[in-house]
């Protein structure tokens, strides 16, 4: 009666296919909790796009307004890099293209602003008086095309 006492070895294809069940489950949970995380990022990352945009519109209508305020308070100086920045920095944004703040729309009727860009500019500089009435004058016409 000899009987074969020595231990039978585990088969290596069954831990194989442990493994594989405990990586298969392990990575369903890891999508499970990584989905939904995915989805709000994306929707605070257009979410933070969108108010950007709205930043931008808001600090070049500021610059404008300060410009105006400045002029009409004979604070020429200022109210010259005002102006100065405000056309920089809607020519950036309107350049931007699909990103831009503004629509295609408004990004035409605004190019017509840049016309009186040096003359206002040089006024402002002069710090003659007239400039105040062209800076608000821009003012309104911005405001106009940006609310109409």
């Amino acid at each position: 009666m000899t009987e074969d006492l020595q231990p039978k070895p585990v088969k290596s294809s069954t831990v194989m296919q442990r493994i594989l069940i405990y990586a298969g489950v392990l990575l369903i949970v890891f999508l499970l909790g990584f989905v939904p995380m995915w989805v709000k990022v994306r929707a605070a990352n257009s979410r933070l796009a969108q108010i950007e945009r709205q930043l931008i519109a808001a600090k070049i209508q500021n610059d404008l307004a300060s410009a105006a305020i400045d002029a009409r308070r004979a604070e020429y100086e200022p109210a010259r890099q005002a102006v100065s920045q405000f056309f920089t920095t809607l020519q950036a944004e309107i350049t931007k293209g699909d990103s831009s703040s503004y629509t295609q729309a408004q990004g035409e009727k605004l190019h017509q602003l840049f016309a009186g860009r040096d003359e206002l500019i040089t006024l402002l500089a002069r710090s003659d008086p007239a400039s105040a009435d062209r800076v608000t004058d821009l003012y309104v016409a911005y405001r106009k095309i940006i609310n109409g």
